[in-house]
């Protein structure tokens, strides 16, 4: 399957079972709007007689006439429409924390996004002959832009363009993620922008670490910074500044072990880096296949370390998509990029309308860039 295929097949087939339900509600109100009586005219206003002279004029007194307002609270004003139950609503959200919980999405965000969607149903009004299903999809994307939006925000290559050089970022992440391949991709985006890079293989736990990164900055032709196995990963990472600065380069990338997060003497490397090299962005790669798991990758970097952003890896096979979707909220940093293939061109800028395009189709005037 492809790039968020399972989420999608179920969220339409969560589309078209609320639609059906919103509809026979529908079907109900338009049976109360045939039973409800037109109101009665308003008592024409009260006319003076004309005066005679000498005579006051007489005003005839009209006693005002009481409307009771035989409508159905369920009925809204200026049209005939209804707002959903209740009752009606908390099924829906049931369904939709079932799908939602299948995807891999972290149960805070789950409990993040039925709260918007319920807040959007509850005083919805909805007229009769309305599109049901664009009304339940309506409420989803906004809930999921909602869940998406952070208060940080971080546009790397507006920040590149405008930070003092040379600028050092930081990748941390465990094993497996792809961490490597999308430091290279990053280099390779920068390069195709102008800006000269130097990669820092501070992983140097790894031999095979090592070798991978010198492979990927010879076919990119950029300077790799690098020691032999065992080395400190925090002097490597050093040099790589020093080299950046006397040859005035723009963007120092800086590798890093691939730390489980459980593994502290690991973890207290990286902190190390940190002190040393003071990097103006740390920025955690995380395997979108992993689902939760990558969310509490991330929280747990955070803990440590401080992440500003997050570069999802392997979205193009990721069916769920439970990581795209949680990790921003769960963790309150921004996903920059996602990776959607193995070129070094695959990576992609992040935002809520991308997300929410390839989820539902080309969003309407409510989306924006974030």
């Amino acid at each position: 399957m492809g790039m968020f295929d399972s989420l999608k097949d179920k969220l339409n087939i969560f589309k078209k079972k609320a639609a059906e339900e919103i509809e026979e509600e529908g079907k109900e109100a338009a049976q109360k709007a045939q039973a409800v009586p037109a109101p009665e005219k308003p008592a024409p206003k009260p006319v003076a007689k004309p005066s005679q002279p000498g005579k006051p004029v007489e005003v005839r007194k009209v006693q005002k006439l009481k409307v009771e307002d035989t409508r159905s609270d369920s009925f809204t004003d200026g049209f005939i429409g209804w707002r959903l139950k209740a009752e009606k609503i908390e099924e829906l959200l049931a369904d939709l924390e079932i799908i939602l919980m299948e995807s891999d999405v972290a149960l805070s965000v789950v409990d993040a996004i039925k709260e918007a969607v319920k807040e959007d149903l509850k005083d919805k009004k909805i007229k009769l002959g309305a599109n049901s299903g664009e009304v339940v999809e309506e409420s989803l994307r906004l809930a999921l832009k909602r869940v998406l939006k952070t208060e940080k925000r971080i546009n790397l290559d507006e920040y590149i363009e405008t930070h003092e050089k040379p600028i050092s970022i930081m990748f941390v992440g465990v094993n497996g993620t792809g961490k490597t391949t999308t430091i290279a991709k990053v280099a390779y985006r920068y390069l195709q922008k102008g800006k000269s890079v130097v990669i820092a293989a501070a992983d140097t736990f790894r031999a095979g670490a090592i070798e991978q990164l010198a492979i990927h900055a010879e076919r990119l032709g950029v300077k790799l910074i690098k020691h032999q196995a065992g080395s400190d990963p925090a002097a490597v990472a050093f040099d790589a500044m020093e080299h950046a600065k006397a040859r005035r380069r723009d963007l120092v990338l800086i590798d890093t072990a691939g730390r489980m997060q459980t593994n502290t003497n690991l973890m207290d490397e990286m902190k190390k880096i940190k002190r040393v090299v003071k990097p103006n962005l740390i920025i955690f790669i995380g395997d979108s296949l992993a689902g939760n798991d990558a969310t509490e990758q991330a929280r747990e970097f955070d803990k440590a370390v401080r992440i500003d952003g997050a570069i999802l890896s392997k979205i193009d096979a990721d069916a769920k998509g439970g990581a795209a979707i949680s990790v921003a909220k769960a963790v309150g940093k921004p996903i920059l990029f996602v990776g959607t293939g193995q070129e070094y061109k695959d990576l992609v800028p992040f935002s809520s309308k991308w997300l929410v395009e390839r989820l539902f189709g080309k969003a309407g005037s409510e989306e924006g860039s974030e």
